[in-house]
């Protein structure tokens, strides 16, 4: 009975990673596929978003792995029972084509527990380096660091007051022209429409301060010494037509 528990709580505990791990899985997928297709029009924004939602998933997945409930995963051992160099089609479906064959080769590297060569050599020099430090060298180094993350801080808090700034400026300004002015000035220079026309000397009204005399009247007679002219002349003033005039 207690083996039967135990199997079923581990077979439990396995389903819920395999499902939080698939969850990190697409959230990495699609993030990476973000960055290859949108990385023109990409928004620090939307890369932020995405680290949170990673940052949230992988906390989830510690939480879920520290729990009381599951079984402690560090006194199991997975072994291969079975190396083959032939394609497994059931394995490729399963690793959705990632692993099509589970030989000699991949099974180092899928079933490691502990970084590789390179890295734990990498890591090993690191770890030397910071155990040379004095406490003073390694408080000096310290105090370097968040000297240099403060300055960067106030360069990035200033240029974002100045941007704040520089919007509030740009939304509080009067407009500089008038939708109206420019409806008017529009409807005015293609349909004439609020012009009046100018005033010809035939469109003089009453009240018109001096009437011009009529070109009949000023050839009423002839000018003295001179004979007359026998070619009787009519010059009508015709009213001039104002282009806008209806």
């Amino acid at each position: 009975m207690m083996q039967q528990r135990e199997e079923k709580q581990l077979e439990a505990g396995l389903d819920a990673l395999i499902v939080r791990v698939k969850d990190l899985r697409d959230s990495i997928h699609a993030f990476l596929m973000k960055l290859e297709h949108e990385h023109q029009t990409l928004q620090w924004t939307s890369v932020l978003d995405s680290f949170a939602l990673l940052s949230g998933q992988l906390s989830t997945l510690q939480k879920l792995v520290m729990k009381e409930k599951m079984p402690s995963l560090q006194n199991l051992i997975f072994l291969p029972l079975v190396l083959s160099p032939d394609s497994d089609p059931q394995l490729e479906t399963t690793t959705e084509g990632r692993v099509p064959v589970f030989s000699h080769e991949v099974v180092p590297d899928y079933l490691r527990t502990k970084f590789e060569p390179e890295v734990e050599t990498r890591e090993k020099t690191l770890t030397t380096q910071s155990e040379r430090l004095t406490p003073e060298a390694a408080q000096k180094q310290i105090q370097q660091l968040n000297n240099l993350c403060d300055k960067l801080l106030n360069k990035l808090n200033a240029a974002s007051e100045d941007w704040d700034s520089e919007v509030s400026a740009s939304q509080g300004s009067t407009p500089a022209s008038s939708l109206a002015d420019t409806s008017a000035l529009i409807a005015a220079v293609s349909f004439g429409k609020g012009l009046k026309p100018s005033r010809t000397p035939s469109q003089s009204g009453p009240d018109t301060p001096q009437s011009q005399p009529s070109p009949q009247a000023s050839q009423a007679g002839p000018a003295p010494g001179k004979a007359p002219s026998t070619i009787k002349t009519n010059i009508r003033t015709g009213a001039s037509s104002h282009p806008y005039q209806r």
